[in-house]
């Protein structure tokens, strides 16, 4: 994966964060206690009443430009301004400055689970085995489309009604798998140009192992290929011992290759 891309990848992840805050109501914004800013080139998300770092995270630390002590120490502060006490700062490989990782532990941080990045090329979608039906959504299924996802990310039930924002939104497409007319799956697909970044994959567990998350990479795949994407890029967790890793095998199946792990650091 070229420099391009990698900064690509973090690009479009910061993306679909801020998508999530400009998208939301004020009613919403003010319940879960969304706060979204840019601190030296850093996109920093808080959802101050939901503790899933999915959403208290904060990406580009050090690409578009060099990390220092104060910076570092201001995105700390902002997530303790808002009783944020688990938040994720993500280390992409090539953040700046060199020896970055003593900053980071100066500020009372350690590195937690990192996420690998993945890339495809424009190659056909491989055909998913499922009895599932996929259908891209609108407004009609997208509280059953946030009830799952928020399950499966460990947010609050509150947090379900973030993704209401994304619907009709330019570039962003939701999709889920069905058992006749139950919900039983979800995935997204954010396309700019002809890059395409997965995300919001989750399943319903009463409908796991049948398929559906590789039915939905089918689809999302296909449809970004049509759209005119070249590269196409996604992540999840990082293999650790003991976890089973099914969205990693997934996404390999589909074609992903991993590129890189993007580092987490999180209080200590």
């Amino acid at each position: 994966m070229s420099t391009h891309l990698r900064h690509a990848s973090e690009r479009m992840e910061a993306a679909g964060l801020e998508a999530v805050h400009t998208g939301a109501s004020d009613e919403i914004r003010d319940r879960l206690g969304l706060h979204l800013d840019t601190i030296d080139g850093t996109t920093v998300s808080i959802v101050a009443n939901d503790p899933s770092p999915l959403f208290n995270r904060a990406v580009g630390l050090g690409l578009n430009e060099p990390a220092t002590e104060d910076s570092i120490e201001r995105i700390c502060a902002a997530y303790r301004e808002h009783d944020v006490e688990r938040f994720y700062l993500g280390v992409h490989p090539e953040a700046r400055p060199d020896g970055i990782e003593q900053l980071l532990e100066n500020a009372g941080l350690k590195p937690a689970r990192g996420w690998m990045k993945f890339e495809r090329g424009p190659n056909p979608a491989p055909a998913a085995e499922s009895d599932l039906r996929v259908q891209e959504i609108g407004e009609e299924h997208v509280d059953d489309f946030g009830r799952i996802a928020a399950s499966a990310y460990g947010m609050t039930p509150d947090a379900a009604a973030l993704v209401r924002g994304l619907v009709g939104r330019s570039g962003f497409h939701l999709y889920m798998t069905f058992d006749g007319d139950t919900p039983a799956g979800t995935g997204a697909v954010i396309i700019d140009g002809d890059h395409a970044w997965f995300e919001w994959a989750a399943t319903d567990p009463a409908f796991r192992q049948r398929g559906s998350q590789r039915a939905l990479l089918e689809r999302r795949i296909e449809d970004a290929l049509a759209a005119g994407c070249t590269r196409l890029l996604t992540c999840t967790g990082e293999p650790v011992p003991g976890d089973p890793q099914h969205s990693y095998h997934n996404i390999e199946w589909a074609g992903f290759e991993p590129q890189f792990v993007r580092e987490n650091w999180v209080p200590k």
